[in-house]
């Protein structure tokens, strides 16, 4: 008799639903929040990853995972001295094409201390390039150059701009 006035007494509050959506592609697989993780290679830190929010979806076509509030990367040497960064407000990666999205004030930060500004950049892990076709903003030690479109190797040490502008400082000797 006790067990069922405590049964019937538990079923009658509040009752909280999860969405109701038409496939399982349409929710993450894995939701973590807060994410700061290092990533190691032979036994020595080469990178750390911080972001309010990483969502992995492997049941979709293409399986992708999605950065929706921002990504912050860092690169060490051995030293844990930081070599480049990169940071933007959104980041998606599309696993099959292994191609990485970076969108809203996209900062990078390469190892020759140059600073790239742009509101999109790309990254194809399969060619090893760098790529946007949106306004680029690079400031060297000496000069500021911009742009509208940009091609580069991922290490953002070789590059190219399309339709490049600036002003450079010229010796006069």
């Amino acid at each position: 008799m006790v067990l069922a006035i405590l049964f019937f007494s538990c079923g009658r509050g509040s009752i909280v639903q999860s969405p109701q959506t038409d496939s399982r592609d349409q929710i993450p697989a894995l939701i973590t929040d807060s994410v700061n993780t290092l990533i190691s290679d032979s036994g020595i830190t080469r990178y750390r990853i911080n972001a309010p929010q990483w969502l992995i979806f492997d049941r979709t076509n293409p399986p992708y995972q999605e950065f929706p509030e921002g990504i912050y990367l860092e690169q060490f040497d051995a030293n844990l001295s930081v070599l480049a960064s990169l940071k933007a407000d959104y980041a998606y990666y599309d696993e099959s094409s292994q191609i990485w999205v970076l969108k809203g004030n996209v900062h990078a930060l390469n190892r020759k201390g140059e600073q790239f500004d742009t509101p999109n950049l790309n990254w194809n892990q399969k060619t090893h390039r760098v790529y946007s076709d949106s306004v680029i903003h690079i400031t060297r030690e000496k000069s500021i150059i911009t742009g509208i479109g940009f091609d580069s190797n991922e290490e953002m040490s070789q590059y190219t701009i399309l339709n490049p502008t600036g002003m450079f400082p010229i010796d006069e000797e």
